[in-house]
């Protein structure tokens, strides 16, 4: 199916377009043919709309669906008109590919019907917007043309903006226009894809207008008077061809020399030819241009019984568009529309405005033109603004919410209930959730400026403190202040340190400090009646607690799940139920964590929870890991990073978990990139609890290529960073026997066992099972290298079993391929079947290829006792002694990479290892040692 809307435009427009115009138009053209996006920019009038148009008609062909959206300036406050200008013909073919969230949030944006969740998570439309997209692009090409995207709605733009950011490969490609003075248009390229091409139009130069002006008709005129039309038009298409027009019809043109007897502007040029209408006409035209999407049927409605006599007339004198597009009245440029209404008396505008204000079928619409006709505060007028706010913030659209409760605020009487500060506070915590955090700290300011009632002081603190995200040090000086407007009232105080323990946690990186003032917050929040701050209270502080290993901890969760529950907080990714799987995971009760996290995620897609939907999508893959369901936990990691970097909703804590189900299941290669991508954008966040996080993440992947020695230098990091945090409890992260099996691989046994030491007695503490079985592992390995072969294959034994018992396949399975390694000094062609079985249980494929390869028989043994270089060589760890037969072999670094499933830098530093347990300085050397034990 091809949707278009009046995209051919007819042959006579080409001229135009390339008078000027031919190199920039070429370049577009081809970046359009070479599968990208264009954005045209440049002032009002420049030509922009017939570049366009002209360019739509010539790319169309290739595309297989065209969507198209143009808005004006009254239409600019009313969310979601040009997302019904896009998806209105589209959407009933694709919907049913859509799940369920994604297709009610779309249901209600574009029809403004239904239950709608997204005045709590917005992010169900922005994914169903980029899954419509998706689908169209899966049938065909996809062309989405927009024009003046200076007048998009706000709703719209962030929609179009958040797909066309996330559409990577996708075949779909973004042709817009938008209007610029300067150079300003790079915050319109956030509407289009990454690599778009933005071409500017510039003013046309003298030849180029005379040009013009000979194509249209006005040929004939003097050189001087070209001239000067290029001077007063400024080079602009649209001026130069209006002043032509206006001598055109004028009777007495100026003589050579003398200045052009018309006006320099196209307002002046609007105003001189609406002296042709009639009072009538004219009344009608600025009723349209005070409305937000005229018809004729709104004309009418608003009293302009003659609409389509008026407006037949006006499109005869060029006012209003000839080319049909549908039953919407458009105005020939948006700027004749923007002219008309500046220019008519304040009077007459009310009037117009009164008249839509009953005649609009939008409530949002109603209420925006009753405040226009409305002079001075007017409490009906406030309420009814209030309600049109709360309607577009339940639709998703916390921008337009925010510019109505402005107005309401402006309506409301001082001594109004709720008062004007009030509402001001209300628009600027839409404001906030629509991400126009300056507009909102300079309400919550303003008010401050004046405000005396404690409670509307620490709301507009609070707007302060969020406006500022995390850069909290940033309004130190406003925490004390908030306390001092809080004085002795509970509820306020509770809000106050609500955010002292975020600041305690970000700013100082102090968990003790943040429990503190959580705990505090709770107690108050407890004596105001506040259950929903005291639910964020408690689970913020049964989450440090946890993770600083504090005995309080299931206290503290067991308080955070009693009745009464918030149903706003309940299913909340922040929420008491998080607090309660965090504990049941670092419990080990792996099957009741599962339950929770799965019940915690479906309820987060029955309410269209987008966000909460991420963050517990990759909890459900990190229980899945620990379950030993790699191949699951695998798949479940992958969705959660599509996610995270389509909604750019926790990319950092979905990038390392990916990075350990890689590493436990997928592409070793692929886990170290996504680890390094985390640290390195943890890094930049100053977020040093995900730095530590993803640490792990990357030594993990390295212990699992085979370099232990980076293994050691990333996870000796989180051992810095989690004691600087204070974080004790090894369950969290459960790094530590990774840590001490890299340092017994690289001959640090001593410092291994100092760190099972200091773990063992957290967990002991703890109780800990888990955790404990694993430390005994990593001890196995350190009593094997102290030559205690027996004692090492009984605690590993030991390990294994418990671990299984417990239900942590992989670590079972990890246990059986450290005790296949110990059993036989040569291990032959079945001594890791065990191994192997459970790897393959587990579908832990780099674990896998790990035992299949070490099972892989060993060159026979030399009759004559080996000289001290052999011995030598037999003495080296089983990742060290495959690369070395490898290039025994002849292999190179490479083909040794590809062979055992590691990186080529993996297969570098073992080498390197291999020169310096050998005593040897190259790969010639070991060929010599192979050559000496054929010779034996």
């Amino acid at each position: 199916m091809t949707v278009r809307r009046d995209f051919e435009e007819p042959a006579r427009c080409r001229p135009d377009l390339v008078i000027g115009r031919e190199e920039l138009f070429a370049g577009a053209r081809e970046r359009l043919a070479d599968g990208g996006s264009v954005l045209l920019h440049g002032p009002a009038g420049i030509g922009k709309s017939t570049v366009l148009r002209a360019l739509t008609a010539d790319y169309s062909g290739a595309a297989r669906t065209v969507l198209r959206c143009s808005s004006t300036e009254s239409e600019s406050h009313l969310p979601f008109l040009a997302l019904a200008d896009l998806l209105g013909l589209v959407v009933d073919e694709v919907s049913d590919r859509l799940p369920a969230a994604q297709r009610t949030a779309l249901e209600s944006a574009l029809t403004g019907r239904g239950e709608s969740t997204l005045q709590r998570d917005g992010l169900a439309l922005r994914l169903a917007v980029l899954s419509v997209l998706r689908a169209l692009a899966a049938e065909g090409p996809v062309l989405v043309v927009a024009d003046d995207l200076q007048w998009l709605d706000p709703a719209s733009a962030e929609l179009l903006g958040f797909a066309a950011r996330r559409l990577g490969d996708t075949p779909v490609q973004l042709l817009c226009a938008v209007r610029t003075d300067g150079q300003e248009y790079d915050h319109h390229l956030r509407a289009l894809p990454p690599d778009s091409l933005a071409v500017r139009l510039n003013p046309l130069s003298r030849t180029q207008v005379s040009a013009l002006l000979d194509h249209r008709g006005y040929t004939g005129l003097p050189r001087s008077t070209v001239r000067d039309i290029h001077r007063t038009s400024g080079g602009n298409p649209l001026f130069a061809l209006e002043l032509g027009r206006a001598l055109a019809e004028d009777p007495t043109p100026p003589r050579p020399g003398e200045p052009l007897h018309v006006p320099t502007s196209l307002r002046a040029l609007v105003l001189s030819r609406l002296d042709m209408v009639s009072a009538e006409v004219r009344r009608t035209l600025l009723v349209a241009s005070a409305g937000a999407r005229p018809t004729l049927a709104l004309l009418h409605a608003a009293g302009r019984h003659n609409a389509e006599a008026e407006t037949a007339q006006a499109a005869a004198l060029g006012l209003l568009a000839t080319e049909p597009e549908g039953p919407t009245v458009r105005f020939a440029h948006p700027l004749i529309s923007a002219a008309l209404y500046a220019e008519a008396p304040a009077l007459d505008r009310r009037a117009a405005h009164a008249a839509l204000s009953t005649a609009a079928s939008d409530p949002i619409e109603r209420a925006r033109h009753l405040a226009l006709a409305t002079s001075g505060t007017d409490p009906e007028v406030a309420a009814s603004l209030a309600e049109a706010a709360a309607q577009a913030r339940d639709r998703g659209a916390p921008s337009v919410a925010a510019s109505l409760g402005l107005l309401a605020a402006r309506h409301t009487p001082a001594d109004g209930v709720p008062g004007p500060d009030e509402r001001r506070l209300q628009a600027a915590e839409d404001a906030i959730t629509a991400g126009e955090v300056d507009l909102a700290r300079d309400i919550a300011r303003d008010v401050l400026t004046r405000a005396t009632v404690p409670a509307d002081r620490v709301r507009a603190w609070m707007v302060v403190i969020e406006a500022a995200g995390q850069a909290l040090g940033d309004v130190d000086a406003a925490f004390p202040q908030a306390l001092a407007d809080a004085g002795e009232d509970p509820g306020l105080l509770a809000l106050v340190h609500y955010q002292l323990a975020w600041r305690g946690l970000v700013v100082q990186g102090d968990f003790a400090q943040g429990r503190e003032e959580a705990a505090h917050a709770a107690q108050l929040a407890a004596r105001a009646g506040d259950r929903r701050t005291e639910l964020l209270a408690l689970a913020f502080q049964a989450q440090t607690e946890t993770l600083m290993g504090h005995p309080d901890a299931p206290v503290t969760i067991k308080r955070a799940l009693r009745e009464p529950q918030d149903p706003q907080v309940a299913c909340h990714h922040n929420g008491p139920g998080l607090a309660r799987f965090r504990w049941l995971l670092m419990s080990d009760q792996l099957t009741e964590a599962r339950t929770t996290v799965t019940a915690l995620l479906r309820e987060a897609r029955r309410r269209g929870m987008v966000e909460s939907e991420v963050h517990f999508l990759r909890l459900l893959a990190e229980t899945e890991l620990r379950s030993g369901h790699c191949g699951r936990a695998l798949d479940l990691a992958r969705e959660s990073l599509r996610t995270a970097r389509d909604t750019g909703i926790g990319r950092v804590a979905s990038a390392l978990l990916t990075s350990f189900a890689e590493a436990s299941g997928g592409d070793v290669d692929r886990a170290l990139a996504l680890a390094r991508e985390a640290v390195q954008h943890a890094e930049e966040e100053g977020d040093q609890m995900y730095v530590s996080r993803a640490l792990a993440a990357l030594g993990h992947a390295q212990l699992v290529a085979g370099d232990a020695e980076g293994t050691v230098a990333s996870l000796r990091r989180v051992r810095e960073l989690e004691q600087g945090l204070g974080i004790t409890d090894p369950a969290r992260g459960r790094w530590h026997a990774d840590l001490a099996e890299a340092l017994v691989r690289v001959g640090e046994p001593a410092e291994a066992q100092d760190v099972i030491a200091v773990t063992r007695a957290h967990a002991l503490r703890l109780g800990r099972e888990s955790v404990l079985a694993v430390l005994d592992r990593a001890e196995a390995l350190v009593r094997a290298r102290r030559g205690e072969h027996e004692a090492a294959l009984s605690q590993l034994t030991s390990a294994q079993d418990r671990l299984g018992k417990l239900g942590y396949g992989l670590e079972e399975a990890r246990a059986a391929f450290a005790l296949a390694a110990l059993r036989t000094h040569r291990p032959g062609p079945t001594s890791y079947d065990e191994a192997a079985r459970l790897f393959r249980r587990c579908r832990a494929l780099p674990w896998l290829r790990r035992a299949e390869a070490a099972a892989v028989p060993a060159p026979a043994e030399p009759v004559a006792a080996p000289a001290p270089a052999l011995d030598a060589l037999d003495s080296l760890a089983s990742m060290e002694r495959q690369v070395a037969a490898l290039v025994m072999e002849g292999a190179t670094n490479r083909e040794i990479a590809a062979r055992l499933f590691i990186s080529v830098k993996t297969v570098e530093a073992t080498l390197t290892r291999v020169y310096r347990k050998l005593g040897i300085r190259s790969r010639v050397d070991i060929v010599r040692l192979a050559a000496g034990r054929r010779t034996k």
